[in-house]
């Protein structure tokens, strides 16, 4: 370890330290994270489709069909997230449990789950959209941005 006065010791030791630290720190295995985020990604994406085949079964065409799986999948992914399981499922597959649909319900859900003791109104409502607050504030601006120029131009 280097030894000096004032600044420049500091400096020094600084990136000492973060020489040692980067020696000692284990390495990520992002072969084993890719295949498990694809994997669990891709039974999330197979759970959809296997619903939406329910619902075409039922008579819906593919376009109807669209709505109501949303909408299980949602529940289902809010579901476990209440329960616990759909954290689990994060914390093993990362960015494959982070499925737009299912992300999202889980982002709404697992904020709302942290605070409820604090009540439903100042605990579950006030912190229910942290993280996708500004998500649908902005997803709405951009779709009505786009429709005012799809009506201006059509």
């Amino acid at each position: 370890m280097p030894v000096s006065d004032g600044r420049q010791g500091q400096q020094e030791f600084q990136k000492w330290y973060q020489d040692r630290y980067n020696q000692v720190k284990p390495k990520p295995p992002i072969l084993k994270n890719a295949l498990w985020a694809f994997v669990v990604g891709g039974l999330i994406c197979t759970l959809g489709q296997v619903i939406q085949t329910y619902f075409i079964g039922l008579g819906l065409s593919q376009k109807e069909a669209a709505g109501p799986t949303s909408a299980v999948l949602i529940f289902l992914a809010a579901l476990f997230t209440g329960l616990g399981i759909y954290d689990e499922l994060g914390r093993k597959a990362g960015a494959g449990s982070i499925v737009p649909i299912t992300g999202f319900a889980n982002s709404i859900v697992a904020p709302a789950m942290e605070y409820k003791r604090e009540g439903y109104v100042f605990g579950v409502g006030a912190k229910m959209f942290t993280i996708a607050g500004p998500v649908i504030v902005y997803g709405l601006l951009t779709a009505v941005v786009v429709g005012l120029i799809y009506w201006a131009f059509h």
